[in-house]
C-alpha cells in the first residue's frame, strides 16, 4: 500500500510535524505545496485582471488562467477546452443549468434525479420545478445503496425532460453506471447531467465516452483551491443557452435597452473570474497527472477494501450500503454513542471524519437515520491511518 500515500505526505504542508489522520477527504481534501506555490506565484508575479489588460503581467495572467481551462479539458477528455466554464463549484454549476435549461420546462414536465442526491443536485431542481410547475421524480435505491433500475420505464418517460445524478454518492461511496444512464436518457431525449463532485478526484473520467450532456465538479475536493469549479457541456447546447449572469465578460455589446453576447464559454463566466483558483486548480490537474488517474483509483481502492475489512471485525459497528462498486466512502455508526460524539472522541487521537446528514437528508431519512459517521481516504492516506483509526474505534468500544 506504498503506491501513494505515506511516500508524498511530505508535499502537503498541513502533514509536516504533524500527527494529524485526515479521513474526511469527501468534504475537502488538502492541498499540496505544488497548488500553493501557484497560487502565491500569481499573487506575487502575475496579479492582473485577466483578457483584457494590455501590460505584460495581465497578458501573463491571462496566459496562465486559459492555460488552466486547456489542462482540464484535456483532462475529462472535453473536445475543446472552449466547453470547460469556470464556476465556482458543482453547486453554481448545476444552478447554472437549472436557471437556464430548466427555465424551459413545463407543467407536462418531468425532472429526474435520485434518492442519494447531494442537496446541491436536489435543492436546484426543486426550485426549478416549483417556477415551472413541472415534476421531480426519484429513482429510488436498492438494499445494497445503488440505483434501482429494474423498472426503467416507470422513471425515464416521453416527459422526462432533464436527467441528473450524481456520478458517485458522497454517503454510501456507490459509483454510478453513467454510461448506462447516458444511454437511457438519450433514447428518451432528454438532457442528462452528471454531478461529479465526488467522480473526477478518484478515477478516469471522459466526458466523451461517458455519453452524458454536462458534467460538474468542485476544485477543493481534488486538491484545488475553493471557489473554483467546472461545468462541462457539449457545446451545441451551451450555444443555445442564455447566460445565467450579467455582467463581465460575459458581454459582447451593450447598448441603453439591449445587449449581446460573449461567445461560450465566456457568456457564462459574468463578472471578474477566479483566475488565480483556476491556476491553483490547474496545478491540482498537474499533480493528479504525474501519478495517472488509473494509480489514483488502485490505490484508493486498496485503500478502501483495508478499511471495510478492518472496520467489519470491530464490534458495534453497522456500515451503510454495500454497493458493488464503492469509490473512497464508508458510512457508519458505532453502537450506543451518537455519531457527533464519536467524531470527538476521533478528535482526541487527532483523527478527522466527518459527522451529520452530509448534506443528503432524503437518503439519511430513507436509512432511518438522523446522522452518519463518514470516513473517505485520499492518494496521501495509508493503511497505517486505517490501523490508528480503527485503534481508536477499539479504544473507544470500550466505553460504551
Amino acid at each position: 500500500m506504498k503506491i501513494l500515500g505515506e511516500s508524498i505526505k511530505k508535499d502537503f504542508p498541513i502533514f509536516n510535524d504533524s500527527k494529524l489522520i485526515y479521513l474526511d477527504n469527501a468534504s475537502t481534501t488538502q492541498k499540496p505545496k505544488q497548488v500553493l506555490d501557484a497560487i502565491l506565484s500569481m499573487y506575487n508575479e502575475t496579479n492582473a485582471n485577466v483578457h483584457r489588460a494590455l501590460y505584460d503581467i495581465g497578458s501573463a495572467a491571462t496566459e496562465r488562467f486559459e492555460d488552466s481551462r486547456k489542462k482540464i479539458a484535456a483532462f475529462i477528455n472535453a473536445s475543446t477546452e472552449k466547453e470547460i466554464i469556470f464556476t465556482s463549484g458543482t453547486t453554481e454549476s448545476v444552478n447554472l443549468i437549472s436557471h437556464t435549461l430548466g427555465n424551459s420546462l413545463g407543467p407536462d414536465d418531468e425532472v429526474l434525479v435520485s434518492e442519494m442526491e447531494h442537496h446541491a443536485n436536489l435543492v436546484p431542481w426543486q426550485m426549478a420545478c416549483e417556477r415551472t410547475g413541472s415534476t421531480l421524480k426519484f429513482i429510488p435505491l436498492t438494499e445494497e445503496g445503488e440505483l434501482d433500475l429494474n423498472e426503467p420505464e416507470k422513471y425515464f418517460t416521453p416527459s422526462t425532460k432533464i436527467i441528473s445524478i450524481t456520478h458517485v454518492s458522497n454517503v454510501l461511496g456507490t459509483v454510478n453506471p453513467i454510461k448506462k444512464i447516458a444511454k437511457m436518457a438519450k433514447d428518451i431525449g432528454a438532457i442528462f447531467i452528471v454531478d461529479g463532485a465526488q467522480g473526477v478526484p478518484h478515477q478516469i473520467v471522459d466526458v466523451e465516452n461517458l455519453g452524458c450532456d454536462f458534467y460538474a465538479f468542485s476544485g477543493h475536493k481534488m486538491l484545488g483551491p475553493t471557489g473554483i469549479g467546472v461545468l462541462w457541456g457539449k457545446m451545441d447546447i451551451l450555444q443555445s443557452m442564455s447566460p445565467f449572469m450579467g455582467g463581465g465578460e460575459m458581454i459582447n455589446s451593450v447598448s441603453m435597452q439591449t445587449s449581446t453576447w460573449n461567445d461560450v464559454p465566456y457568456k457564462f463566466e459574468a463578472g471578474t473570474p477566479n483566475y488565480v483558483q483556476a491556476v491553483g486548480l490547474g496545478a491540482a490537474v498537474d499533480y493528479l497527472s504525474s501519478f495517472g488517474m488509473e494509480k489514483v483509483k488502485d490505490h484508493e481502492n486498496e485503500l478502501i477494501q483495508y478499511a471495510l475489512d478492518r472496520i467489519t471485525q470491530l464490534k458495534g459497528i453497522k456500515i451503510f450500503g454495500s454497493p458493488m462498486h464503492r469509490s473512497s466512502v464508508i458510512s457508519f455508526n458505532m453502537e450506543g454513542i451518537h455519531a457527533h460524539d464519536l467524531a470527538q472522541f476521533l478528535n482526541e487521537d487527532n483523527i478527522a471524519i466527518r459527522v451529520g446528514h452530509h448534506c443528503a437528508q432524503p437518503l439519511l431519512t430513507s436509512l432511518n437515520q438522523n446522522s452518519v459517521a463518514r470516513l473517505s481516504v485520499y492518494i496521501y492516506n495509508d493503511s497505517s491511518d486505517i490501523d490508528k483509526f480503527c485503534r481508536s474505534l477499539s479504544n473507544i468500544r470500550k466505553y460504551f
